[in-house]
């Protein structure tokens, strides 16, 4: 479920701030769907690796810029996002 959440945040967050223009909308998309993700990692995997995981998600949001100039907007979205999600895959799982 994780892998979902984590997807619609970094991929619904960007398009969101990028059709609407309006960037606050897109990071309260970010925000909200890595809030929905930290409370199931906590049930699932406990706070240490929930908190992990959430600063991965964090990290991978700010990665996503410099690698655009890189690489292009969404295909640095769809890389970092493919990126949390096996992290979420492999050590966000119940113990």
């Amino acid at each position: 479920m994780t892998p979902l959440i984590t997807t619609a945040g970094l991929i619904g967050g960007y398009k969101t701030a990028r059709s609407t223009g309006n960037r606050q909308l897109g990071g309260a998309v970010l925000a909200a769907a890595g809030a929905g993700a930290f409370a199931l990692w906590k049930r699932d995997a406990g706070t240490g690796t929930a908190a992990a995981l959430t600063a991965g998600y964090v990290a991978a949001f700010g990665l996503s810029h410099p690698l655009a100039k890189k690489m292009g907007a969404w295909p640095a979205v769809y890389t970092v996002t493919g990126a949390v999600a096996a992290a979420s895959l492999i050590f966000g799982r119940r113990r």
